[in-house]
């Protein structure tokens, strides 16, 4: 279960990097993404990155 926790958070860390990337320009991948330059998608994926993040620091201190 730790291990699906890590793998888990790494993802939803990743995922918030890129929806922080695509809202602020740097990103444009896919072309047709409706997130593109969008400011308020910088914002969701910061607040998932750190949910991402404090799912992988769970799962590591309890190893």
């Amino acid at each position: 279960m730790k291990n699906v926790k890590l793998i888990a958070g790494l993802i939803i860390a990743a995922m918030g990097l890129l929806w922080m990337g695509q809202g602020a320009g740097y990103i444009n991948w896919p072309q047709s993404s409706f997130m593109l330059q969008q400011t308020q998608w910088i914002y969701y994926g910061g607040a998932t990155f750190i949910a991402g993040l404090a799912l992988v620091l769970l799962a590591l201190k309890r190893r």
